[in-house]
C-alpha cells in the first residue's frame, strides 16, 4: 500500500497522533457549537416564545448531525482499519461504500422528517410554540443532506490523515453562519425561519467544498473514482456496524432531550425551557474539547487495531482520558467563575432579560457534567475505532436512557427538587454511566493484549 505524509503521522507514535488529530478537530467543533450559540443569542432577541421553539427543534437538529457524525464514524473506523492492514483495495470500495451509504440516508431521513415533524414536536410538548418551530423546522429538515453528508465526508477525510481539509470546510461554513444569522433573522426580517436558512446555505457550501476535492480536483488519498467500486455485503455490514449505533446513540441523546425538555417544561414552564436551551447550548460548547479529543482517537485506534498493535492501542485510550481530563476540569472551573457575564449574552433585550439568572445556575450547577465526559467519549470513541459500535452503543443507552432519565425523573417530579432534580439527574446518571463504560473498555484491551501473548 502505497503511503503519503499524513498516513505516516497517524500510524507512528499514539500520542502524537492524537495531538496532530484532536486540535483541529476541537476547534472546528467549537467553530460549530458556537455556531448553535449564536443562533441562540440572536433568537433569544425575537423573545422567549422563538428561543423555546428552538429548543424543541435541536433534538431533531442533533439528530441529524449525529447521523452524519454516526455514518462518518463507521466510514472512519473501516478505513482506518484498512489503513492499519494496509489494504488499498479494501480503502478505495470502502470509501465508495460509505459514500452510496450516506446518500441513501439522506433520502430515508428527508422523507421521514418532512412528514413526521409536527407530530414529533406536538409530542415533545411544544403545542404552544408549535408555528415558531415549523418555521424552524422544516427547512432544516428538507435541507438535512446539507447537514449529514459534510460530517460524513470528514469523517472519510480524518481516516486518510488529512485532518487539516477534514475541518477546513467546516470552520468555513461555521464563519459564514455567523455573518448570516443576523442578516436573515432582523435585516431580511425572517425571524427564527432566517436563522434555519443561514445554517443551511452555510452547510450547502459546506458540501460544495467537499465535493470539489473529492470529484473535480481529485487529490484525496482515498479513491472516490467508482471504478473502484464493486459491492462487498461485508463492507457494508462493517461500516453500518458501526454507524447505526453511533447514529442511534444520538437519537438516543435526542430522546433523552426530549425527556428533560419535558421534565423542565412540566416543572418550571416555557422561561425554564428557554434557560434550559440556551444553558445546554453552552454546555455543549465546553465538554468540545473532551469530545473532539476521543473523536480523533477513532483513527488512531482503528489504525492500531487493524495492525494488531493493541499496546498503541491502549496508549492511545489512556492519553485521551488524560488531556480530555486536564480540559475539563479547567472548563468547569472557568465556567463556574465566568458563569454570570456568560448568561448576559441572552439578555440584551427586553424579551429575553427574565432568562439570564436562571442560566447562571445552570452553569454552576451542570458544569459538574462536563468532568465524567472525558472517560465516556473515550471509551465510545474506542469502541468505534475498533468496530464494536454496538459496545460504544450500550455506554450511552446505559448512561442516557436509564441513568440519566430515571435520575432526573426521581429527582425531578418523585422528590420534588422540580428544574434543579432534572439537573441532578444528568449528573449523577453522566458520572456512573460514564465510569462504567471505562472499565469496561479497559477491561476489554486487557483481554486483547493477554490473548496476543498467548
Amino acid at each position: 500500500m502505497r503511503i503519503n505524509e499524513n498516513i505516516k503521522s497517524i500510524s507512528g507514535d499514539p500520542k502524537k497522533a492524537i495531538k496532530k488529530l484532536s486540535l483541529p478537530i476541537v476547534l472546528t467543533m467549537l467553530l460549530a457549537v458556537a455556531n448553535n450559540l449564536v443562533d441562540s443569542i440572536w433568537v433569544s432577541g425575537l423573545g422567549v416564545g422563538p428561543l423555546a421553539a428552538m429548543g424543541f427543534t435541536t433534538p431533531i437538529f442533533l439528530v441529524l448531525v449525529g447521523i452524519g457524525a454516526g455514518v462518518g464514524a463507521g466510514a472512519n473506523s473501516l478505513l482506518s482499519r484498512f489503513v492499519g492492514a494496509e489494504d488499498s483495495k479494501g480503502v478505495n470500495n470502502g470509501a465508495i461504500h460509505s459514500l452510496l451509504i450516506s446518500i441513501v440516508i439522506c433520502i430515508i431521513l428527508t422523507v421521514f422528517f418532512a412528514f413526521a415533524l409536527e407530530p414529533i414536536l406536538y409530542l415533545m410538548g411544544a403545542g404552544s410554540v408549535i408555528n415558531y418551530g415549523l418555521e424552524y423546522g422544516y427547512i432544516i429538515v428538507i435541507f438535512s443532506f446539507t447537514i449529514i453528508l459534510p460530517n460524513v465526508f470528514s469523517g472519510m477525510f480524518r481516516a486518510e490523515g488529512d485532518i487539516k481539509r477534514a475541518t477546513l470546510s467546516l470552520a468555513l461554513a461555521a464563519i459564514i453562519n455567523l455573518i448570516l444569522n443576523p442578516i436573515f433573522i432582523y435585516t431580511l426580517n425572517l425571524g427564527i425561519k432566517g436563522s434555519a436558512i443561514a445554517t443551511v446555505v452555510a452547510s450547502f457550501i459546506n458540501l460544495l467544498i467537499f465535493i470539489y476535492w473529492m470529484f473535480i480536483k481529485k487529490d484525496t488519498f482515498f479513491s472516490y473514482d467508482f471504478k473502484n467500486f464493486k459491492y462487498q455485503s461485508k463492507i457494508v455490514k462493517d461500516i453500518l456496524v458501526v454507524s447505526l449505533p453511533a447514529s442511534l446513540e444520538e437519537i438516543l441523546m435526542a430522546v433523552v432531550s426530549i425527556v428533560l425538555n419535558y421534565l423542565v417544561e412540566i416543572t418550571g414552564g416555557t422561561i425554564a425551557v428557554a434557560s434550559f436551551t440556551a444553558g445546554w447550548r453552552i454546555l455543549s460548547m465546553a465538554i468540545i474539547p473532551p469530545l473532539g479529543i476521543a473523536i480523533s482517537s477513532i483513527t488512531v485506534v482503528g489504525i492500531a487495531f487493524g495492525a494488531k498493535k493493541f499496546k498503541n492501542l491502549r496508549t492511545s485510550v489512556r492519553y485521551t482520558v488524560k488531556l480530555g481530563l486536564i480540559y475539563s476540569i479547567i472548563i468547569t472551573i472557568l465556567l463556574f467563575i465566568f458563569a454570570n457575564q456568560i448568561s448576559l449574552l441572552f439578555s440584551y433585550s427586553t424579551n429575553s432579560v427574565t432568562i439570564s439568572n436562571e442560566i447562571t445556575k445552570f452553569l454552576r450547577i451542570m458544569g459538574l457534567y462536563i468532568i465524567p465526559v472525558a472517560f465516556g467519549t473515550a471509551a465510545a470513541s474506542a469502541f468505534q475505532g475498533m468496530g464494536k459500535g454496538f459496545s460504544s452503543l450500550s455506554i450511552t443507552l446505559l448512561r442516557e436512557v436509564i441513568l440519566v432519565s430515571i435520575f432526573a425523573y426521581l429527582f425531578s417530579i418523585v422528590f420534588g427538587f422540580g428544574v434543579l432534580g432534572v439537573y441532578i439527574g444528568l449528573i449523577l446518571g453522566d458520572i456512573i454511566g460514564c465510569a462504567i463504560g471505562y472499565i469496561g473498555l479497559e477491561y476489554y484491551i486487557y483481554g486483547l493484549i493477554k490473548k496476543a501473548k498467548s
